[in-house]
């Protein structure tokens, strides 16, 4: 859970600070004051993310007297990209479209139970997103606007899949809701938030004929009886 931390902290500190740059453009006028009445807004987003993925286990022992555990000991950081595309719904609510790209990977450690011995695999991703988000913002204070979305954001995995010890569906849908503030710059708006986005699918390949021939690799994926991904996402908007 430590980039987690890292990612709360840094979110925090943003919000703490901008107000106060803000403030050192323009003491006395708010920057942008009628940005906001506009129908169409359009931007583009950078950020980082860190994926998991949680395995529930179905107690297999295998005719050698194993008992396989699959788990992924920290989340991983990533890189991603997004466009956005936001439509005003009216004073406080908005709909926002947000597709993009986001390249990273899963480190998966496999264990026995019986006799300590174990396995890894890094499973790398390149996810093509879709985020659709509802967008519910307070009032504006001076240069600065906090808010928070829930969404969905459907995903497919356009990396090339290997015959491997565990394989991942191309396709996952996820649940997302988080927080952010829009700071008023006076050319832009800055727009820090901080994302969870949930896996509502089992994302484990189990029909794996690749592997019918290597059952020393098979025994893997029968151990186990679903597996569901997790995301959290820093990014930083420019509208």
């Amino acid at each position: 859970m430590k980039v987690l931390k890292i990612i709360v902290t840094i979110l925090g500190f943003l919000i703490a600070v901008a107000p106060v740059n803000a403030r050192d453009f323009n003491d006395k006028l708010m920057n942008r004051p009628y940005v906001d009445l506009r129908r169409w807004h359009l931007g583009f987003s950078i950020g980082a993310h860190a994926e998991d993925i949680r395995f529930t286990h179905n107690g297999l022992i295998t005719e050698q007297g194993e008992e396989w555990r699959i788990d992924q000991p920290d989340y991983q950081p990533g890189f991603c990209v997004n466009g956005l595309v936001a439509l005003r719904l009216n004073d406080y609510f908005s709909l926002r479209f947000s597709p993009g790209m986001y390249f990273g990977s899963r480190d998966i450690r496999m264990y026995n139970v019986s006799d300590g011995a174990t396995e890894r695999q890094n499973i790398k991703s390149t996810f093509v997103v879709m985020p659709l988000d509802l967008k519910y913002a307070s009032l504006r204070y001076r240069n600065c606007r906090p808010y928070v979305t829930t969404g969905i954001m459907p995903a497919f995995d356009v990396a090339k899949k290997r015959s491997d010890f565990i394989k991942t569906k191309s396709s996952d849908f996820y649940l997302s809701f988080g927080f952010g503030c829009d700071f008023y710059l006076p050319y832009f708006k800055l727009i820090p938030e901080l994302k969870f986005c949930l896996g509502l699918g089992d994302v484990l390949c189990h029909d794996r004929p690749d592997l019918e021939d290597d059952p020393m690799k098979l025994k893997f994926t029968q151990s186990v009886k679903k597996a569901v991904s997790k995301m959290i996402v820093l990014t930083f908007y420019f509208e």
